[in-house]
């Protein structure tokens, strides 16, 4: 009993610790944490304090301010949230589906095709991109230069990601003939694991990008999707980055956000034309 009151009160979280690490979420990748996430910064960050043997919140502060650069990748893998799942909000695939991409097969002369899925997490959604443009395309692939972008801050969800391999559960949901065409069961002791398949791999590059920081790549983009990551940013971080989009999208290029997110006052430069789908004007 003792021993656990002991345990109980060394790892108690501090209103200044707390207040520490939210600051350094902020700096590091513009997250905004307020007291409602108290408990689940607690939950978090309990496991890397016993990981790196220390007694207490203040001491795993006192790591971050001493290694801060040492520290940061780990910590932020700790702290972003990554739920996610293959056809996420079904209505933007649709869309691509029914609107965007027979539009771009007629229009775009260039024959060149580029999508970011700029919060890809563990990889479902830039698969479900390449299964709907490879449905989508079909046999004209080959003479297209087709590419999709995925990044993501944590570098664990991109190494997931990258690799392709899911619980067979996390394809339950997706149509039989995706299941058919686009994953493969595993044996053995993968019996219960799916692998995705090699096209869509191929259209694919994963790579780790810290949305506040410098973009390396050129773009333009003609599908940018940015689902369920902006809620986590305060407003002036979202208009910067709303801005930074813009720039990156070609002309007559969309926006993808989630559901629950809006452009603020960066509207008046989009033109929407779906749920969340926001256009950027050719002229």
């Amino acid at each position: 009993m003792l021993a656990t009151l002991a345990r109980d009160k060394s790892f108690s979280l501090d209103k200044a610790d707390f207040q520490f690490i939210c600051e350094f979420v902020y700096d590091c990748a513009g997250i905004v944490l307020n007291e409602s996430k108290r408990e689940m910064v607690y939950r978090r960050l309990t496991r890397i304090i016993r990981e790196r043997q220390l007694a207490t919140f203040s001491d795993y502060c006192q790591l971050l301010k001493a290694n801060p650069e040492q520290e940061k990748n780990y910590f932020i893998n700790a702290i972003t949230t990554n739920l996610t799942s293959f056809f996420r909000e079904q209505h933007h695939f649709d869309y691509m589906t029914q609107n965007e991409l027979p539009r771009l097969l007629a229009l775009n002369k260039n024959k060149r095709l580029r999508v970011w899925s700029s919060a890809s997490s563990t990889g479902e959604e830039p698969y479900s991109i390449a299964i709907t443009l490879l449905e989508a395309f079909k046999n004209q692939t080959d003479n297209w230069d087709i590419k999709v972008l995925a990044t993501d801050i944590d570098s664990n969800v991109l190494a997931t990601g990258k690799a392709g391999i899911y619980q067979q559960d996390r394809i339950e949901d997706i149509p039989r003939r995706f299941k058919e065409k686009y994953f493969h069961h595993g044996t053995g002791q993968n019996e219960k694991k799916v692998k995705v398949d090699k096209q869509l791999q191929a259209l694919i590059t994963f790579k780790q990008l810290n949305l506040l920081h410098d973009w390396p790549m050129k773009g333009p983009f003609d599908l940018i999707f940015c689902r369920n990551v902006i809620i986590y940013f305060d407003k002036e971080t979202q208009q910067g980055l709303f801005e930074r989009y813009y720039q990156m999208l070609a002309p007559g290029g969309l926006l993808i956000l989630g559901h629950s997110e809006n452009l603020g006052s960066y509207q008046q430069y989009f033109e929407n034309v779906g749920r969340t789908i926001f256009r950027k004007p050719v002229n």
